[in-house]
């Protein structure tokens, strides 16, 4: 495929002269988090993790999404950390902006350049390290697994955008296309993490309306995107957070290319019991 740049965040702090009216928008039914949005003042700095800074910007929350958290690390020279994931049964992919990161994953060392996707499955033994004199950033995306009797958790994998061919969407000629980095056919898995690709003039023709939770961080380009009962324009470096069944479509106008990492999950039943709810308790 051509050659790609991707938009990450690099903090800082708006001046006082700057109007404080931006795009930001929390509803019922989805989330848009603008990348001026990320500055220095909303990053968390997280255990176990030296040199290192964290936009947050999902996070299970009842009455909305519930099945992920998606981070944007920032780590610095010889930052990283041997500790990174508290949750044994958490399940994670990373996806490299910038910089260069050296992956220990189940003792196998992987340098990752940005493009770079690693799937990271549970009580997995891995840590992270940046050799290099500027600063790593990349999406952490991190997910319960949810085991299925007679099925084994998904093994480990690390590739680049760079080495996968996108699939293109049937009827599109080619303006809609999907990098799929795991065989979506592959039940093991319950999240499916790609990078959806639209030419200028492509779009999703419909209003999906779906059980799956989407968080969608916009690598390259710009468009506008229908969200519930909205058409908001977004672009390089915004973040959209979807509830399920969240009606969406999209127009991708140009000039160039309009790219974004995709966070869904998949491939299980629908808890019949609401989370966090007490199972002795009658409505």
């Amino acid at each position: 495929m051509s050659s790609s740049s991707y938009h990450a965040p690099h903090g800082g702090h708006p001046a006082q002269t700057e109007l404080l009216t931006g795009r930001a928008v929390f509803t019922e039914a989805y989330a848009v988090i603008p990348g001026g949005v990320l500055r220095d003042i909303v990053t968390s700095a997280l255990p176990h993790w030296e040199e290192t800074r964290a936009w947050i910007i999902a996070r299970p929350m009842s009455g909305f999404a519930e099945t992920f958290a998606q981070y944007i690390m920032e780590v610095g020279p010889r930052g990283g950390s041997d500790r990174p994931e508290p949750n044994p049964q958490a399940e994670g992919v990373l996806f490299v902006l910038e910089g260069e990161c050296e992956l220990t994953l189940d003792g196998s060392k992987h340098v990752m350049e940005p493009g770079g996707f690693a799937y990271i499955p549970p009580s997995s033994a891995w840590s992270l390290r940046n050799t290099k004199p500027a600063a790593a950033r990349f999406h952490w995306i991190r997910k319960q697994y949810e085991p299925v009797p007679g099925l084994s958790a998904p093994s480990a994998l690390v590739t680049n955008e760079r080495k996968i061919t996108p699939a293109p969407m049937p009827g599109t000629e080619g303006r809609w296309a999907t990098t799929r980095f795991v065989d979506h056919k592959d039940l093991r898995h319950d999240m499916h993490v790609t990078v959806v690709t639209f030419e200028p003039g492509g779009s999703i023709p419909f209003e999906e309306t779906h059980v799956m939770e989407h968080g969608l961080y916009v690598l390259e380009g710009k468009a506008v995107y229908r969200l519930n009962k909205d058409w908001v324009e977004v672009q390089a470096g915004d973040f959209m957070w979807l509830r399920a069944f969240c009606p969406q479509a999209c127009y991708a106008g140009g000039p160039g290319r309009f790219r974004y990492l995709l966070y869904k999950d998949v491939n299980r039943h629908a808890q019949l019991q609401v989370r966090g709810a007490d199972p002795g308790r009658r409505s």
